[in-house]
């Protein structure tokens, strides 16, 4: 008996092998090694912003594992296959935002969930993945330069999901989706002077955009000028985060030593606001080391874009990249009071399943490309 489970041993450990080998075949170890990195730091700095809870912790361990199993999937779908799914996947996010006008849940005066027997899915998701993908499939077919109708109707593209998310209302989703999608046609060759035409045309019609916005919209625009004008009110996130990201000073609290966050004055710390946490806790120094980590993220990604053997890979490599660096400007820009609060989470560091499989899924997709 004793035998025969020591040879079993060695072909126990074979198989170990051969997954782990199967595991790291397509996996970025460049990029895989600064994901773990920034994960890690965001657990750490979630349990103190959780005020020491395991369960959050683990709760936030749970979603890792399941982003990572994610990830694993996504890193072995070739570009090609990616390319094949874009449109079907672009046409079931946006019959899912139909249905979610139609019928979905209402939540906190928004409408952005749909219930599906025990499970409740936010379609507006599935969007950060497929808007990317279905421009960058859309400009991979116009071979050579493309021709202005073609930026139109990537536009249009563009234009149709982010008003059926901006009817939700989540103006958080609709601002990174139109941010990737842009990103496509940038790097499709969208010229500059119909990008500055587009600014100026943009800033003439402020008046007009600006009766478009629910009233919490422009409470939070005003806010962003002068946040003291209701400090009790709408104001108060963006104080009490300048104020614990003020208070960290060049080297911080320490862990667990943040006042702002264990005396329960910043809000949302756990999710929008966990970089207040972690600024008052770590200081400028830490806020540099996770800006480092950031940047190694974002500069891999630029090189794997600059890299793709096919137009449609390069296309969506870039616009992951610049999307996920627009994540990570706005949420900072929100906490540091330069930017509107418009509900971006952190990437990767903001407690949350839903968007942690989605960027997950999203740098996986590098690792593909």
């Amino acid at each position: 008996m004793k035998q025969s489970t020591k040879q079993l041993e060695p072909k126990k450990n074979c198989m170990i092998n051969k997954l782990l080998q199967q595991f790291l075949k397509h996996i970025d170890s460049f990029l895989m090694v600064c994901l773990f990195f920034t994960l890690m730091v965001g657990l750490f700095v979630l349990y103190s912003a959780s005020g020491q809870s395991i369960s959050r912790v683990y709760g936030q361990g749970l979603n890792i594992i399941v982003a990572l199993s994610f990830m694993w999937v996504a890193a072995n779908i070739a570009p090609n296959q990616l390319e094949r799914i874009a449109l079907p996947l672009y046409v079931l996010g946006v019959f899912l935002l139909i249905c979610v006008q139609l019928f979905g849940h209402i939540s906190h005066g928004a409408q952005r969930w749909l219930d599906i027997g025990p499970i409740k899915i936010q379609p507006s998701e599935i969007m950060r993945i497929a808007m990317p993908m279905m421009l960058a499939w859309y400009f991979s077919k116009r071979e050579g330069k493309p021709k202005m109708a073609d930026f139109a109707i990537g536009g249009l593209l563009l234009l149709v999901p982010v008003a059926l998310i901006m009817k939700q209302p989540d103006l958080g989703t609709a601002l990174l989706i139109t941010a990737s999608g842009f990103y496509v046609l940038f790097l499709a060759g969208l010229s500059w002077k119909l990008l500055l035409g587009s600014a100026v045309l943009f800033a003439a019609s402020t008046p007009i955009l600006w009766s478009m916005l629910h009233d919490y919209q422009r409470k939070r625009i005003e806010i962003l000028l002068d946040p003291t004008q209701d400090p009790l009110g709408a104001g108060y996130h963006t104080i009490q985060a300048i104020i614990a990201i003020g208070s960290g000073g060049a080297a911080g609290k320490g862990w667990l030593n943040g006042t702002q966050a264990q005396l329960d004055f910043l809000p949302e710390r756990t999710t929008d606001f966990i970089f207040a946490v972690f600024g008052e806790e770590f200081g400028l120094l830490g806020n540099l080391l996770l800006l480092l980590l950031f940047t190694l993220i974002i500069m891999r990604g630029l090189v794997i874009a600059s890299q793709a053997q096919s137009t449609f890979s390069r296309l969506l490599a870039g616009s992951i990249t610049l999307t996920f660096f627009t994540y990570a400007f706005v949420n900072m820009g929100m906490v540091s009071g330069i930017l509107p609060v418009v509900g971006v989470p952190l990437p990767l560091i903001s407690y949350g399943g839903t968007s942690m499989v989605t960027l997950c899924l999203s740098l996986c997709i590098l690792m593909s490309v």
